[in-house]
């Protein structure tokens, strides 16, 4: 499949029904999502692996990750119509995405690769530290999503846990 092609099945995906500020629930957009993925997939870090989505809301990354040939891949979200929309667009599109209602404190299985687009701290301050700790106990393969600004923070709090940031990319990504 050609990134073109992942992006264009993507733009499929719906977004959040109603939407809760509380949540920071906002949808990653098909052409961001389609880039890291094929990234992902160009790297091996997808195809033939097991993948874990936490945070999923609408199922863009683990639609993504199974449309890329992923073994496994399982998306968890804490809410439960955001799920429910992940569920009916991975049929539509034929993906090979489980979907499950968890806490992402409460996942406990172990993965090759997480994907994430974490909640950046606007509502809750910190809401990511609870993602990213959570992505390194249970993958040793992290793909997430932060705002541009927070890179040097991300370096040293990632260093602190013995990992290091391999790739990075800055996109412009408008958030209603």
């Amino acid at each position: 499949m050609k990134k073109k092609e992942l992006e264009l099945l993507l733009q499929t995906v719906p977004g959040f029904e109603d939407p809760d500020p509380s949540l920071e629930q906002y949808p990653t957009p098909a052409t961001i999502a389609a880039d890291i993925l094929f990234n992902a997939y160009s790297r091996g870090d997808v195809a033939g692996m097991k993948v874990i989505d936490l945070g999923c809301g609408t199922g863009v990354f683990s639609i993504g990750a199974g449309l890329l040939g992923a073994e496994t891949v399982i998306g968890y979200d804490i809410s439960e119509p955001a799920i429910g929309i992940a569920k009916k667009a991975a049929a539509n599109l034929g993906s090979r995405a489980d979907f499950r209602v968890a806490d992402v404190s409460d996942v406990d299985e172990g993965a090759d690769t997480v994907f994430m687009n974490p909640p950046f701290g606007c509502q809750t301050r910190s809401a990511d530290r609870r993602f990213l700790d959570k992505a390194m106990e249970i993958a040793e393969c992290v793909y997430s999503v932060h705002m541009a600004g927070t890179l040097g923070f991300l370096e040293g709090y990632v260093r602190e846990r013995g990992r290091r940031i391999v790739y990075d990319k800055t996109y412009k990504y408008d958030i209603p």
